[in-house]
């Protein structure tokens, strides 16, 4: 006597991939993806060749020295100051018209301050413990100071707005107003 043999259920594993595939679309639409935190900065260009491109001499006048210490304390012509003081003692500086050549700028004409924004140079020294954020918070100063000096320029000069500007017109204040920053470790 044959005994019938106890059939097992079977699974269907068609349906398996449509639902690895929902699973798959699902992971990739709701995962966030971290946003890298960085400076957005432009490198000079190469140094073109036959020329000597270490002998740029900056006079000392349009150097503003701006160093960042261990304790995160900022020092600006090695002087303490205040981050919050950091953005007009930059604009000041880039602003001065020292040599009487900038015909937009409006600044005091000091002759111990930069010649005019084309020349000026802010030096940016920090020390390897200076902290992150802090020292995140010094160049936001620092390109705060640019960009209202360029956003002046647009609304004085071009008689613009700055959200309103054509490429033209963007290359003529970034020519005003160059982004000049030279970063370096302090050396102890």
């Amino acid at each position: 006597m044959n005994t019938p043999r106890r059939q097992r259920p079977e699974v269907n594993a068609g349906s398996m991939a449509d639902i690895a595939f929902l699973l798959l679309i699902f992971f990739l639409v709701t995962a966030v993806i971290p946003n890298d935190k960085g400076i957005n900065r432009k490198l000079p260009p190469p140094c073109p060749p036959n020329t000597d491109c270490n002998n740029n001499f900056v006079k000392q006048r349009n150097i503003l020295e701006v160093k960042v210490n261990s304790k995160d304390e900022l020092l600006v012509e090695n002087e303490i100051v205040s981050i919050d003081e950091l953005k007009d003692i930059a604009k000041a500086f880039l602003n001065n018209n020292g040599d009487g050549t900038c015909d937009y700028c409006k600044g005091l004409k000091d002759d111990k301050s930069s010649d005019n924004p084309i020349k000026a140079v802010i030096s940016l020294t920090n020390d390897k413990m200076t902290s992150y954020n802090f020292y995140i918070q010094v160049q936001d100063e620092l390109t705060k100071a640019y960009y209202e000096l360029r956003d002046e320029y647009s609304e004085t000069i071009l008689k613009k707005p700055s959200d309103k500007l054509t490429k033209e017109d963007i290359l003529k204040v970034r020519e005003a107003y160059p982004f000049i920053l030279s970063e370096a470790e302090i050396k102890n």
